[in-house]
């Protein structure tokens, strides 16, 4: 799918996928969401992951408006140290349980909405987001923090529901 060029497109295609994204994850059991998976982390994990990468991007954000340096992807890491980076994340996060992680995912999906509604046009499309260290606009990086995050969510959670002999439980088809 090819990235949003304007907000209303933006803010449309954020509420569709966290909208498809909520619908599968109401539907799991904390069972089925804490499940180590074979391919990756748990859905839990995935969750909590999608959360945090929110709250990273817009501390890029606010960071790039200062003119200062801003470290992407964190402070001490680099792009090929995501791995480790996100084992840290899913340490940190393990205090949390399957509803914290969801209602935290929430709580960010608002802020990033109204971070979108909040900036014009200009600002989310005109030109490369302050800090970024690349061509991508402010809009394209809010767009890979969320709506583009949501969707390969839905798509992992979906295969490992299809494989996992858990989901062979009643979940109801707009689960799959």
């Amino acid at each position: 799918m090819p990235a949003a060029t304007t907000k209303d497109a933006l803010i449309q295609r954020t509420e569709q996928e966290y909208e498809n994204l909520e619908k599968l994850i109401v539907c799991l059991r904390p069972d089925q969401a804490l499940r180590i998976h074979a391919e990756g982390p748990s859905i839990k994990d995935l969750i909590g992951h999608r959360a945090h990468w929110i709250d990273l991007f817009l501390g890029w954000y606010a960071e790039g408006q200062t003119g200062n340096k801003v470290a992407i992807p964190a402070v001490g890491y680099n792009w090929s140290q995501l791995k480790d980076y996100n084992a840290k994340v899913r340490e940190e996060q393990k205090i949390l349980d399957w509803g914290g992680l969801r209602t935290l995912l929430a709580k960010n999906h608002g802020v990033l909405l109204t971070f979108m509604e909040e900036h014009s046009q200009e600002t989310l499309y005109g030109g490369p987001m302050p800090g970024g260290g690349s061509k991508w606009t402010t809009g394209r990086w809010a767009e890979a923090a969320g709506p583009s995050h949501y969707r390969s969510a839905s798509k992992w959670i979906r295969a490992c529901l299809r494989q996992d002999a858990l989901s062979r439980q009643p979940l109801g088809a707009e689960c799959l």
